[in-house]
């Protein structure tokens, strides 16, 4: 009987047994072992919270939807060499795509507000990126900031938005409600385990997806614009088109999180979804995971409210130690907390050098200031050149 390469299960590939998750996906025993302890993991959270002191479910929670949008920014990334200081965009409008039709519109239905979600970032990213793909590099960066910051204005300031209250994801009189599942009312309790699986269901499947479309002709056709555009454009790629796709795909998995995020919180305000730090915080949480990887966005955003939680227990200064965290991780671990630890070599050096001479961290914080201080120096010289300085 013929090999279905379509279905999972369990196959010899050059005298290794391997588990087939789907077609084109194989992973091994032991890649296979961490991957089902992962998913049980999740599922498991809402079980294993209440064990920590602190941490609560909706502190995971957000930490997945974040890291799920970082995820997205880093199809740009890792693929097209695309750098984009506005992605906060597309996650606003999702959350506020559900705010508005359940503040004004009366909607209840969950699956309804998140399908307005996903179609709003879609447009949003569909325009956005028709503008700013015109331009790469530092242009780019600056274009994707500015209709971030656009859209952040918009809601600040237009009463029907909510401006800097926001407004509720509360459907009904008195807005004392939630949005309905498949038509039924929950408990608060309820409703909100109820949502935190449905985000790990869709965390999954959108990981699948992504690791489809990384490893498809669409991904190869992206890494060869990433590494040379010119080139790419010489063999035949319609380079802007594949560029404007990812974007779009980019922004739906923003907006995809941004609407989870909003059922879930039950109020959406411009400083939480909108503002340009927003943007920052998700692209720092692909460089923390290792934006190389696909795993690594995801689990950048949970240990970035881990540490956002955890380090305003200890102190005020929490941007102060994010900023730490960040130096140590590019210069210590420069490819992220997954892509060093795919590269045992990498790790284990690095924890050989600080057991035989701890004071080497410090060595690696001097020359982490040392060099971001010139990146300043350099950025500052870019925007002089932007804006037509000399």
């Amino acid at each position: 009987m013929s090999d279905d390469r379509r279905l999972p299960g369990v196959v010899d590939r050059d005298g290794e047994r391997r588990v087939r998750v789907m077609a084109g996906l194989e992973l091994s025993r032991g890649r296979a072992a961490l991957a089902l302890l992962g998913v049980a993991l999740l599922f498991a959270v809402p079980d294993l919270t209440p064990l920590l002191p602190g941490v609560k479910l909706l502190v995971v929670h957000q930490g997945l939807l974040f890291g799920f949008a970082a995820v997205g920014l880093n199809l740009l990334l890792r693929h097209t060499r695309l750098v984009s200081f506005g992605h906060a965009a597309f996650f606003g409008a999702g959350a506020y795509a559900t705010a508005v039709l359940a503040t004004h519109y009366e909607v209840a239905g969950l699956f309804t507000l998140l399908a307005t979600a996903l179609v709003a970032a879609a447009v949003v990213a569909t325009v956005v990126g028709y503008l700013s793909l015109r331009h790469t590099g530092l242009y780019f960066a600056l274009l994707t900031l500015a209709f971030g910051q656009l859209l952040f204005a918009i809601a600040q300031g237009q009463q029907f938005l909510g401006g800097s209250d926001g407004l509720s994801v509360r459907p009904g009189p008195g807005r004392g409600g939630a949005p309905t599942i498949l038509g039924q009312v929950f408990a608060p309790e309820v409703y909100e385990l109820l949502v935190y699986y449905l985000t790990v269901v869709v965390v999954l499947v959108g990981l699948l997806v992504m690791y489809r479309l990384a490893n498809s002709p669409i991904g190869n056709a992206l890494d060869a614009i990433g590494q040379d555009r010119t080139r790419a454009q010489f063999i035949g790629i319609p380079t802007r088109r594949y560029v404007w796709a990812a974007f779009v795909i980019s922004g739906v998995y923003g907006g995809i999180a941004g609407g989870l995020y909003g059922v879930a919180v039950k109020h959406v305000r411009p400083e939480a979804t909108l503002h340009f730090l927003r943007s920052g915080e998700i692209l720092f949480m692909a460089i923390l995971g290792g934006f190389q990887t696909l795993l690594g966005p995801l689990i950048g955003g949970v240990v970035f409210f881990f540490l956002k939680i955890g380090g305003r227990n200890f102190t005020d200064y929490f941007d102060a130690l994010t900023g730490v965290v960040l130096l140590l991780v590019v210069f210590g671990f420069p490819r992220g907390i997954v892509g060093s630890l795919g590269g045992d070599r990498s790790v284990r050096a690095r924890a050989a050098a600080v057991r035989s001479d701890p004071t080497v961290v410090l060595e690696w914080a001097v020359a982490g200031v040392g060099r971001l201080g010139g990146a300043l120096r350099t950025a500052a010289r870019n925007v002089r050149s932007v804006f037509g300085g000399t």
